[in-house]
């Protein structure tokens, strides 16, 4: 049968609102969670990560997020490479010899295993040995690792399905690939108080952007904000700082780009080298558009 032209309108018009839509997300029981889209710096073809922005969110996962959570795939080194935080070498040994949760390598000449303080090589570990001790600490819970936290979370469109293909048209021609960072970053923000007639479990959170809205963890990030980028690790404030001030907003920004970055430290240079492989293949395919314009010219057709 052939649509009438009403009918077609009428598909026309819930395409248009769909592509007009924030991208939402959809929690357990069919309730709809709306997620936003947020303005990061590394988003689109040319997005690039932010290096102070990078070391401000190692900061905040330093001071508030280590107490539960580790990052086992992202090594201390990679806090010195080009393309992340970039933080001084020496600096970051340092940190590492001093990290809580020390190495444990072996055996030694004893034929035993033995703790060490961290290397530039070895991982950042978070404060458990592993996970039944994890679990007995939270009772129960078991806190993710967040090296790649950002790309293992992601939104679920709920708008019609025969609307689906130009959403995923509109994700690819503008680049987008920030749905993790977009739900990590609502989820920091989504704390509140439960709404009247909501009983939560015991030890639960509410949490307006985790889906069925009770989470086992608590709130990781003050609502006037966690940690002061204007104060040095003593707690001493740093003379001349222009930076941004302490709040929540800004704490899970600045985190959530950091957790972007873990997931994905080759984003920079992936984007750059994807540029300049365009090009050489634009100035490719012109080169041999003139070459056959000259081999082609005197034949006839």
């Amino acid at each position: 049968m052939f649509m009438t032209k009403s009918s077609l309108r009428a598909v026309l018009g819930a395409v248009t609102l769909a592509l007009l839509q924030p991208l939402p997300a959809e929690a357990a029981g069919g309730d709809h969670i709306s997620i936003a889209k947020q303005p990061w710096s590394f988003a689109g073809f040319s997005g690039q990560y932010d290096k102070e922005q990078l070391q401000r969110g190692f900061r905040v996962y330093r001071d508030v997020c280590k107490a539960c959570h580790g990052m086992k795939r992202i090594a201390f080194r990679n806090l010195v490479q080009p393309g992340g935080p970039e933080f001084d070498e020496e600096a970051v040994k340092a940190l590492a010899a001093s990290w809580d949760n020390k190495i444990t390598d072996g055996p030694n000449e004893k034929g035993k295993m033995f703790e060490r303080p961290a290397k530039l090589s070895d991982p950042i570990l978070g404060p458990h040995k592993n996970e039944a001790e994890a679990r007995d600490t939270f009772n129960g819970a078991l806190p993710p690792d967040l090296s790649i936290i950002v790309k293992a979370r992601t939104v679920e469109p709920t708008a019609p399905w025969y609307t689906h293909i130009f959403l995923m048209a509109r994700d690819i021609l503008t680049g987008y690939q920030e749905a993790g960072a977009d739900y990590l970053y609502a989820l920091l923000m989504g704390y509140k108080d439960p709404p009247a007639g909501v009983t939560l479990g015991d030890g639960m959170s509410y949490n307006a952007a985790f889906p069925g809205h009770q989470i086992a963890m608590v709130q990781p990030i003050q609502t006037e904000g966690s940690v002061d980028y204007s104060k040095d690790d003593s707690g001493k404030a740093m003379a001349n700082y222009a930076g941004p001030k302490m709040s929540m907003e800004q704490n899970a920004r600045d985190v959530t780009a950091f957790l972007a970055w873990a997931a994905d430290p080759s984003l920079n240079d992936r984007k750059r080298i994807g540029w300049q492989a365009m090009l050489y293949l634009l100035v490719t395919t012109f080169l041999l558009y003139l070459a056959k314009k000259r081999i082609w010219a005197r034949v006839k057709h």
